[in-house]
């Protein structure tokens, strides 16, 4: 049957009144999207000498020099200095075998941080910069002066290699997470590269991250690819265009990098004053007792000291006494690493809070620093330990009112108990017996019960067991008395020292019970965050040893790396240093706050020393006339 003629024309009626409609919204679209890229086209475009995370820069466009270093330092002579261990492999960036020392420093970035300023920036093989002040983007305008090591230029090609090759055969824990952040790198000409950067994730750190990438050259990999790789070890470190290029080598004894008489930015005001040995030789020992006698016979010439024995006894030597020698300490005004011995949170016996909570209390700082280390250091009590992101007391103002903002996800006894600091022990005797009574209660009340033996076990009859691991000689007074106070507690503790590549290995895989290590602090934390503490990371990234995640520290993480002002990034970092010290990842031990050094009395240094690097290797430099009278007077060969 046929439709009567007023339904045909009601149909045809609304059929154009749908298609007026999705004009008029089609148009609305288009100007929208106009609107939008208009507003975008008249974004304010910085253009910058450097880059600051937060606040001014310190140095003007055209400044001379850093204020810490001597404009008119002297070069020449050697820098040496020695090494502990082993390595077998120039390329640092892959998970197998051990990179030798120095082997990154050949590679040069587009920026290169300031001393003397956290989170600052300045150009290095880039000149200036551009970014909107989204940062949705940044384009680097880099020097076309600049070369490799072989003479051939630096271009916006090897720096866009440089990005994806690390995302293709870099370590993933960086690959993940880069590349969600910075999905595309683009060469826009020879010497101009641009980075884009998601739209899902906050700008902080993304400049200063890509910034600071190693650059390769693209012609020599891809020479020869199946045999150059960043996913495997070799002894070829490749090209670079830094001051400094790979010289020669012995495995496992001796590595000599020589300054590149050509090198390209010796004129640059970032390089005034630095880069004055015209070499460096590392030497390599089997342990610390080793190294240190090498040093006093001169074998290798500037010592760093890690070790409290060492520092306090060890340098009482004829060639200190005669003057040939000095030995002293440097400021250090950086955040101390929140180190200590690290719990596997992946092992079945560290799951109970009770347990990692007992295990902290076994260990007497106080009796171990002053009977051991001689009373040189500080005890550790947070992931920022001295600054203003360090959590203190009862949360409140900005902080409490983030921690609040956690909602289910966090545990509500943080809100109302003062945070948890490292405990305090008696320095009288090894065993604070008060402590070791406290963490028996604890293990009774997890689950873990003293058997006939002496020794704890589950229902299930499985022994609380905990190996520590290390392959530090050095570490063998401090660790033996810690697990002898476990023993007495019941804890089957048991400590294993191996070698260096059976070390890293463990550690890379993560098969280890508890071991001494800690996570990198910065004054500015931004992106690597996620890498240390972040959920996606958590299973295998390098730079996470506990493997500690959870939906409390995650949108903490993204706040301080969104934060626009330093007040709110404050207030998260102790929001977060809050959230793990509750969760007890690790034993925190002890911190320095200054550096150690020894050497023989041929090295000077700047008197305005920046605050943020030591720089024997980087400012210091070669005193030709004491190096030549220690020379002929026979206290060096």
């Amino acid at each position: 049957m046929n439709k009567p003629r007023s339904a045909v024309r009601a149909r045809v009626i609304n059929q154009t009144e749908r298609l007026r409609a999705l004009a008029v919204l089609a148009m609305g679209l288009i100007l929208a999207i106009g609107f939008a890229t208009l507003a975008r086209a008249e974004e304010k475009i910085i253009t910058s000498h450097g880059f600051s995370e937060f606040g001014d820069l310190k140095y003007p466009a055209g400044f001379a020099h850093f204020d810490y270093v001597n404009p008119d330092a002297p070069r020449g002579g050697e820098l040496s200095y020695g090494a502990q261990g082993t390595f077998d492999s120039f390329n640092p960036y892959t998970r197998k075998g051990r990179g030798a020392a120095r082997s990154t420093e050949h590679f040069e970035s587009l920026l290169t941080p300031s001393y003397d300023e956290p989170a600052s920036y300045y150009g290095l093989v880039a000149e200036s910069l551009e970014y909107p002040e989204s940062q949705d983007w940044v384009i680097f305008n880099m020097r076309p002066e600049a070369t490799f090591s072989d003479g051939s230029p630096v271009t916006a090609d090897d720096v866009v290699f440089s990005h994806n090759i690390l995302l293709d055969q870099g370590l993933k824990s960086y690959a993940e997470a880069v590349r969600k952040r910075i999905p595309k790198a683009e060469a826009l000409s020879p010497h101009r590269v641009k980075f884009y950067f998601s739209p899902d994730f906050p700008r902080r750190g993304m400049i200063s991250q890509v910034g600071g990438t190693p650059i390769y050259s693209k012609a020599w990999f891809e020479a020869d690819p199946e045999n150059r790789r960043l996913d495997e070890p070799r002894l070829d470190p490749g090209i670079g265009s830094g001051p400094y290029a790979l010289d020669s080598y012995d495995i496992n004894r001796r590595v000599v990098y020589k300054r590149n008489p050509d090198y390209w930015g010796d004129h640059l005001n970032v390089n005034i004053g630095r880069h004055n040995y015209d070499s460096i030789r590392i030497e390599y020992f089997t342990d610390a007792i080793a190294a240190m006698e090498g040093f006093k016979s001169g074998a290798f010439t500037l010592r760093q000291e890690n070790n409290s024995k060492s520092w306090a006894t060890a340098y009482d030597f004829p060639a200190l006494h005669a003057g040939d020698v000095i030995k002293g300490d440097f400021f250090d005004g950086d955040v101390p690493n929140a180190s200590g011995f690290v719990f596997n949170l992946d092992r079945p016996q560290f799951q109970d809070i009770q347990v990692r909570a007992a295990l902290q209390l076994g260990y007497n700082f106080e009796w171990t620093n002053e009977s051991l280390q001689y009373g040189l250091f500080q005890q550790r009590h947070s992931f920022w330990q001295g600054t203003d992101l360090q959590a203190k007391g009862l949360p409140e103002g900005r902080e409490l009112e983030i921690l609040q903002s956690l909602g289910d996800a966090l545990d509500p006894k943080i809100l109302s108990t003062e945070v948890v600091v490292a405990h305090e022990s008696s320095g009288k005797r090894q065993n604070d017996r008060r402590n070791l009574r406290k963490a028996m209660k604890l293990l009774d009340a997890a689950g873990w019960a003293v058997g006939d033996d002496g020794i704890r076990r589950n229902a299930a009859g499985e022994t609380l067991r905990v190996e520590f691991l290390s392959d530090q000689p050095t570490l063998d007074r401090i660790i033996q008395p810690y697990v002898d106070n476990l023993v007495i507690m019941g804890v089957d503790a048991r400590y294993n020292r191996i070698d260096n590549a059976q070390f890293t290995a463990r550690r890379r895989d993560r098969d280890f019970d508890m071991m001494l290590a800690g996570y990198r602090s910065s004054l500015q934390p931004s992106t690597g965050l996620y890498q240390m503490f972040g959920e996606e990371d958590a299973a295998y990234s390098l730079f996470n040893p506990t493997g500690v995640h959870g939906p409390d520290i995650q949108p903490l993480i993204d706040n301080i790396v969104g934060a626009t002002t330093t007040e709110e990034l404050q207030a998260n970092a102790r929001a977060l240093d809050r959230v793990l010290l509750s969760k007890r990842i690790m034993v925190p031990t002890w911190y320095l706050g200054k550096y150690w050094v020894a050497y023989w009395d041929m090295y000077k240094f700047p008197e305005n020393l920046p605050p943020y690097a030591l720089g024997f290797d980087d400012l210091w430099w070669i005193d030709q006339d004491n190096a030549a009278a220690l020379i002929s007077s026979g206290a060096l060969r």
